[in-house]
């Protein structure tokens, strides 16, 4: 049955509850970007340049913070993270409302440095939760959860902005997330699955035990999607505003979101995994036709159906070999490592798209994203091929294979640190 996989893995202890309070946790991260744009635009008088600098620096603190946060979560436990989190973001909201722009610039980067890891702390739960046969469907309902959040938390953003107006969004930000924080914090999700060793304070893996090309290749990928996907944003935005159709803007990018999750509900039905790059090549390369849709807005929309529907397997692909590569007490902070790979492909991509449609024409932000994404693909492929060969020829016997994969990730690692020619 198409929905089997699904109820198989909502069946598992804490799937549920777990996948319930991220989507919430969410939801008030998501709105942050457009709710800080306003406030620098509305409440500052700045322009959208200077609005965009802050963005930045929050994006900027939040890829270097996520790995840390990741790191301190595999050596000190969940709880002492979140409590670290959940208190310098409601700082960060109460205070930064009301602040000239320089000290906002400065505070945006300890904030987004001091994030709440809500969206890597769900998937390292997952990949604790699930047995690795049932981390695919698992990983989809999060990716589509996750695309819910990004529905839902911008466009409250926007309403309670528009409305009481900026200052009143971020304090309202700021309180949703000292209930997200708080919610985390009850639930507790596990980082670790039953049969593998809890958190210790002393506990280290070195980093060249995992962080080997085929994770980078990995993270370059997800880089990769997430950069199509802004820029696809922005060329869309573009598109429409030149054509005079502006106004169906939120229609398409609705349909948009709506191919995504019934791409990832599809991904998550699959009983073979394919390798992210697999997805993520027809992704780029088919966002590159869409610039043959700017005629009109339903011919756009058509369009953004093959490479949409991707966007979500993609993702979701990516998270899982990422809990599959690396070993139970490295999980948090390669999962900070993925999150931050998805934040570095947001951050880029909007501005290529952009500088695009400026020298060219708008159509030329899909072909510019798409681009990138497909050389990106085409370099990572070979990666993928050599790092599988030497798999196979250093294979143990099949009666020594550890039956789960948390096993067998350690036992490689100590035989490749052995002999520095072994590798994965």
């Amino acid at each position: 049955m198409l929905l089997t996989p699904y109820r198989e893995t909502l069946a598992l202890p804490r799937i549920k509850s777990l996948l319930a309070v991220a989507t919430l946790a969410r939801i008030p991260i998501a709105a942050g970007a457009v709710v800080l744009t306003l406030h620098v635009v509305t409440d500052l008088d700045r322009g959208y340049g200077a609005a965009g600098l802050v963005g930045a620096a929050f994006t900027l603190g939040g890829s270097v913070g996520a790995p840390l946060m990741g790191r301190l979560i595999d050596r000190r436990g969940l709880r002492p993270v979140l409590v670290l989190t959940t208190a310098a973001e409601v700082v960060f909201w109460s205070v930064a409302q009301g602040v000239p722009y320089l000290a906002l610039l400065v505070m945006a980067l300890f904030g987004g440095f001091l994030a709440l890891p809500a969206f890597a702390v769900a998937r390292q739960s997952i990949a604790a939760l699930t047995p690795e046969a049932q981390r695919l469907p698992a990983f989809a309902l999060d990716s589509i959860t996750t695309e819910l959040s990004f529905m839902t938390g911008p466009a409250l953003g926007v309403l309670i902005a528009t409305g009481p107006g900026p200052r009143v969004a971020m304090l309202t930000i700021g309180a949703g997330i000292l209930l997200s924080g708080v919610g985390l914090w009850l639930l507790n999700p596990p980082v670790r699955a039953a049969h593998e060793s809890p958190v210790s304070a002393g506990e280290r893996v070195p980093r060249r035990s995992w962080l080997r090309p085929r994770f980078v290749a990995i993270l370059a990928v997800t880089m990769a999607a997430t950069l199509v996907l802004s820029g696809t944003d922005v060329a869309v935005v573009a598109v429409l505003r030149e054509r005079g159709e502006v106004g169906w803007t939120g229609p398409v990018m609705t349909l948009w979101a709506l191919y995504s999750l019934l791409g990832g509900f599809a991904y998550g039905t699959m009983s073979r995994r394919l390798p992210a790059v697999a997805l993520l090549a027809p992704m780029a390369a088919l966002t590159m036709t869409v610039a043959f849709g700017g005629a009109h807005w339903w011919l756009l929309a058509i369009l953004l159906i093959p490479c949409g529907a991707l966007c979500a397997p993609t993702i979701t692909a990516s998270a899982d070999a990422v809990s599959r590569l690396t070993p139970a007490p490295a999980r948090g902070e390669a999962m900070g490592l993925h999150n931050s790979s998805l934040t570095v492909g947001v951050a880029l991509g909007g501005p290529l798209a952009g500088l695009a449609a400026d020298t060219w024409s708008p159509v030329w932000g899909f072909v510019a994203v798409g681009g990138v994404g497909t050389l990106i693909a085409l370099a990572v492929i070979p990666v993928q091929v050599l790092q599988r060969r030497g798999e196979a020829s250093i294979r143990p016997p099949a009666d020594a294979v550890a039956t789960d994969p948390a096993e067998l990730i350690p036992r490689q690692s100590r035989e490749a640190l052995a002999s520095p020619a072994g590798h994965r």
